[in-house]
């Protein structure tokens, strides 16, 4: 090989590390403050106009009830413009995901979508957009896409390029600082009843959108998580802490307090496929929110994105009270808002060398929020078997669209899992707690039964 040649391969070696470090360079991330939203999303409307453009979202206080900081209907009046069931989804069947899709032929009678007029109410604070900016030229993927350094209140990768962008993106998502909120775990059962799995309080608080933080102090944690069961009595007490971080090595530290044992132990099995004992079961614990925890088990596709229907401004959903939110084999559909959105579509499929007990998922994610929306799993034999529904919800006071409640669907065992209820319940935006608030010792002083 000659000096000239080596000199090219080094040259164009070069390039190639520089152009993958990082997700866009300085003329592309402009277009964050042109044609793209703050955090991404095209800023323009649909050909038909049936997705309107995005004018900054929904950041003032909307006057009427409340549950905690959310307002209970920010759009009091509207009603469907559609109607989807069995009967006609064929012709929207190009908008519809396989579960959607699923879940109207297997519950013909019952199961349908009520289509609102879209509002795109996703924004966050300033200092989020301004984030997001820089993160979008500073942040990259690192460990073959396992992790991501240099990215810090923001949306990480604002321009994706990937599969594994986009998901980050989700994990990665706006929430506020700290919040508090009840929650109630329901299993729809086969025969069209349901049972309480759980009801308590929860808190969770968000280390990477700390107002006073930075790429260079953050701990590389996003998610802190405390909860405590007081229902049904034989639960009353028990309580989990989770640190969700970037992490490779060790992605997710847990701890859990058993009543019985009056001790706290480390739970290292809570994640990814484990039974979520907390739903008795009913879900996997990477179900929760559309999918949590870290990416490692999967390799992820970018297949593109496409305009889909999905729940969307769920507010008044949340707002019901739990036996008007639910019916028989899933939940009642006259409450459930349904909105036309801009998603990108990822596929998920396990990594060589890794395990999962759903092998292929596909997820919808809302070009706006960056929130899952739909998620539709896969078993080993490639049939579609769960199917999950998150309906994220808005809240100005923070301001962004967020999401927490999610249904899982088993098409199998026709079984259906709400994780994290908010109806009967309240969600607010609290101040910060310290961190030792979110340690086992924490859980040990404040679980009593």
């Amino acid at each position: 090989m000659t000096k000239n040649t080596m000199l090219l391969v080094s040259t164009l070696s070069l390039s190639v590390l520089v152009s993958t470090a990082f997700a866009v360079g300085p003329d592309e991330a402009a277009k964050l403050k042109t044609t793209l939203t703050p955090m991404g999303a095209e800023k323009a409307g649909n050909a038909d106009g049936s997705i309107p453009a995005w004018t900054g979202g929904l950041t003032k206080d909307v006057s009427g009830p409340k549950f905690g900081d959310v307002p209970a209907d920010p759009f009091p009046g509207e009603k469907p413009t559609l109607q989807i069931t069995s009967k006609n989804a064929g012709q929207y069947g190009d908008k519809l995901s396989e579960g959607t899709k699923a879940l109207l032929a297997k519950y013909p009678e019952t199961f349908r979508l009520d289509v609102y007029p879209t509002h795109r109410t996703a924004a966050a604070p300033e200092e989020v957009y301004k984030n997001t900016f820089a993160n979008a030229t500073n942040c990259k993927l690192i460990s073959n896409g396992l992790s991501v350094q240099g990215c810090f209140g923001g949306i990480p990768f604002p321009i994706p390029k990937s599969g594994s962008e986009v998901i980050w993106n989700h994990l990665l998502r706006v929430e506020a600082e700290s919040i508090q909120m009840g929650y109630a775990n329901v299993i729809g059962n086969a025969d069209g009843t349901r049972t309480l799995a759980s009801r308590g309080v929860e808190n969770w608080q968000y280390p990477y959108y700390y107002k006073d933080g930075s790429a260079d102090k953050w701990s590389g944690q996003y998610a802190l998580l405390r909860f405590i069961t007081n229902e049904p009595p034989f639960k009353a007490g028990e309580s989990l802490v989770t640190h969700d971080s970037i992490n490779v090595e060790e992605p997710r530290e847990a701890w859990q307090y058993l009543v019985g044992q009056r001790r706290v132990r480390r739970a290292p099995t809570v994640g990814y496929d484990t039974p979520d004992f907390v739903a008795s079961g009913a879900n996997y614990f990477d179900e929760v929110h559309g999918f949590i925890g870290h990416p490692d088990r999967y390799d992820w596709k970018l297949v593109g994105k496409k305009e889909m229907y999905i729940p969307y401004n769920d507010n008044k959903f949340h707002a019901e009270k739990r036996d008007d939110a639910f019916a028989p084999n899933h939940l009642n559909p006259d409450k459930v808002r349904w909105e036309l959105h801009r998603v990108w579509e990822v596929e998920a499929t396990v990594a060589q060398g890794k395990r999962h007990a759903v092998p292929k998922r596909k997820f919808y994610i809302d070009e706006d929020s960056w929130t899952v929306a739909l998620v539709d799993g896969y078993d080993a034999e490639g049939k579609l078997w769960r199917v999950s529904q998150v309906l994220p919800y808005v809240v100005p006071s923070i301001p962004a669209v967020v999401v927490k409640p999610v249904v899982i669907y088993n098409l199998q065992a026709k079984t259906y899992s709400v994780v994290q209820s908010l109806n009967g319940e309240t969600y607010s935006v609290v101040p910060r707690k310290p961190e030792n608030f979110f340690t086992g010792t924490a859980v040990a002083s404040g679980s009593v039964r």
